[in-house]
């Protein structure tokens, strides 16, 4: 039995409107950024958001998702829980004792969380085919790749796919960093005017700290080099 939680999905409900996009929104620097440009090409009335709770050590983050979504007035916002997840794989996301550690070689950083974007991008269309939304927004990038097999463009086809044939439903997964570098988010964030609310109020750190985070975290260390060489070129 993998005991699922109860009240698995809270939904923030301020309008019924027909909903064009759905942004998986982690409270980060990238899932922040790509609800700005939903919201941008759609108006928040038609944007919806989903957060994903699965025992992550980090999980203060949601409480960060929910001040970016009321912050661009989201149509609909829901936190979905997966804490069954623990029971399916271990890994220093999980353990707050746990070292987190870089990819090394060929090897996988140990903050890997085998499947989650397959799981998140699977709840999040079968969400959005409810709410009559087609279009699916993800920060994955392959420019900054450390490791991760589930945020490189393959994988996103291949998922893009599977849900289409799943669920006859002509879903479209939009990945704006696919090729860009934090460097550029950093720009993008000053050009949409969300430069402060990106640098003060996401959560990118493995620790669980706001804005520049631990500063050593791989996330961090990624996060704030790119930060660096945005400010280098002003």
């Amino acid at each position: 039995m993998l005991g699922l939680v109860s009240q698995n999905v809270i939904c923030y409900t301020p309008a019924m409107e027909k909903i064009k996009a759905v942004v998986v929104l982690s409270g980060g620097q990238d899932s922040a950024l790509c609800l700005a440009l939903a919201v941008r090409k759609y108006g928040a009335g038609t944007v919806a958001a989903i957060t994903f709770r699965y025992g992550q050590r980090h999980a203060v983050e949601t409480k960060y998702a929910r001040r970016i979504a009321k912050h661009f007035g989201v149509s609909r916002h829901a936190v979905v829980g997966m804490d069954f997840y623990r029971h399916l794989t271990d890994n220093a996301l999980f353990s707050h004792s746990a070292a987190i550690t870089r990819a090394s070689g060929r090897s996988c950083p140990n903050t890997v969380v085998e499947g989650r974007n397959a799981f998140f991008l699977l709840a999040a269309g079968v969400w959005a085919k409810s709410l009559g939304a087609t279009e699916i927004y993800t920060g994955v990038s392959q420019a900054d790749y450390s490791g991760y097999p589930d945020c490189r463009r393959p994988f996103i086809r291949a998922q893009e796919r599977m849900m289409r044939l799943a669920m006859e439903w002509p879903f479209k997964i939009v990945t704006p960093f696919m090729d860009k570098t934090k460097e550029y988010e950093w720009a993008l964030a000053a050009k949409l005017g969300v430069f402060d609310m990106i640098a003060n109020e996401t959560i990118t750190c493995y620790n669980g700290i706001p804005g520049a985070g631990c500063g050593k975290c791989p996330a961090c260390r990624l996060r704030n080099a790119g930060l660096r060489e945005y400010l280098a070129k002003r």
